[in-house]
């Protein structure tokens, strides 16, 4: 039978992430990527949510990805799994960039002052168009990395034969607990020094955790078991972790180091993420019209919200043409036309279907059948 509670938690997670990157695009905390403040606040104080959710939830994504790789390759072979996921994730996140999501990166190069220093230099139009294509990746980070983990899965499962699946379905609730010191470790190793989200081992054991461990019907059965605790949990370490760097701290960059390596940081990474994974899995376990159109939809709107969110501040905000709290509104409006929007358009049109988003001409007629 369908997991229906993953659906749940991808798509519920990708709104989050369009409510973040709102936020996000104007924050008043220093973390770098968007334009800034545009009130007058001296404190903007629902910036807290950026605090609330930015820890846990690109780590639930990857243990529910770990967990889909399982359900898939239990009925498909390796070399199945690779080509399936070479179209969906390494296309978007290479060809994709020259035909496509180019335009995310003169947007987000217009933000920062970049386009206007590179014309007034006089680099040739050719180059700017590919710092474009490498500026223009955005949230397909997460695509980039996804790719590389199942690589390195297929070839893990080709050592360990299975062993370690077993081992995983035996896991106690207190070694889950204790996870928590390995996750730890992988969050102070292979991180890239400029382009923070690119975590290497720390997103990576998300991912493994997720297809050895948490994809294991006797592991979900005592996650559901002790639901209630786990969100308690979960909670309350976000709660901590928000007030400490938001409100105590006076708003500490949370996206970098050494906050984002630090143990508060990391406990509300992992028990935030199990927190999401055991209340889906006891209570959104359900499947109904307006779900299934979400979940349908949940990877357009992850690749294209954010092209709406930043052009509505570089055409709106960065000009100062609308007031901030219409900034924000029309962002946020923005975020779900152009995510729902292109995938809309876009997933209708030959070849960019494949090339912007990975679905293939297989699909296609399967749906159209």
């Amino acid at each position: 039978m369908r997991k229906y509670y993953l659906d749940n938690i991808r798509w519920i997670t990708v709104v989050i992430v369009v409510l973040y990157h709102v936020f996000y695009m104007y924050n008043a905390e220093g973390v770098l990527g968007g334009i800034g403040q545009i009130t007058n606040l001296t404190v903007q104080p629902y910036d807290i949510f950026q605090y609330l959710v930015y820890p846990w939830f690109m780590p639930v994504l990857f243990i529910v990805a770990g967990i889909s790789s399982r359900l898939y390759l239990d009925k498909h072979l390796d070399k199945e799994f690779i080509k399936s996921r070479t179209t969906k994730l390494l296309v978007p996140s290479t060809i994709g960039l020259f035909v496509f999501q180019f335009i995310q990166g003169y947007v987000s190069m217009h933000l920062s002052e970049g386009a206007a220093e590179l014309t007034s230099s006089g680099v040739p139009k050719f180059v700017i168009y590919l710092i474009m294509v490498a500026s223009g990746s955005g949230v397909l980070w997460f695509v980039h990395l996804l790719w590389i983990y199942s690589v390195i899965l297929v070839i893990v499962r080709k050592l360990e034969k299975g062993k370690l699946l077993e081992v995983g379905s035996r896991t106690p609730l207190w070694l889950i607990i204790l996870f928590f010191f390995p996750v730890w470790g992988a969050a102070q190793i292979l991180n890239t020094p400029i382009i923070s989200v690119y975590r290497f081992a720390f997103y990576f054991i998300f991912f493994m955790l997720g297809y050895y461990v948490f994809s294991n019907e006797e592991v979900m059965d005592k996650m559901k078991k002790y639901a209630v605790i786990i969100l308690v949990i979960g909670i309350a370490l976000s709660i901590t972790f928000a007030v400490l760097n938001f409100i105590i701290r006076g708003g500490t960059n949370y996206a970098d180091k050494p906050v984002n390596r630090g143990p508060l940081y990391v406990a509300c990474a992992y028990f935030g993420s199990l927190a999401m994974l055991a209340g889906m899995a006891r209570y959104g376990d359900f499947s109904n019209s307006f779900t299934k159109w979400m979940s349908s939809h949940s990877f357009g709107l992850y690749v294209f919200h954010y092209l709406g969110i930043s052009t509505v501040a570089l055409v709106f905000a960065k000009n100062a043409i609308l007031p901030a709290p219409l900034c924000y509104l029309l962002s946020l409006v923005a975020g779900f036309v152009f995510g729902y929007g292109l995938y809309a358009i876009i997933s209708r049109i030959p070849f960019f279907r494949w090339a912007v988003l990975g679905i293939s001409k297989k699909k296609v007629l399967k749906n159209e059948g």
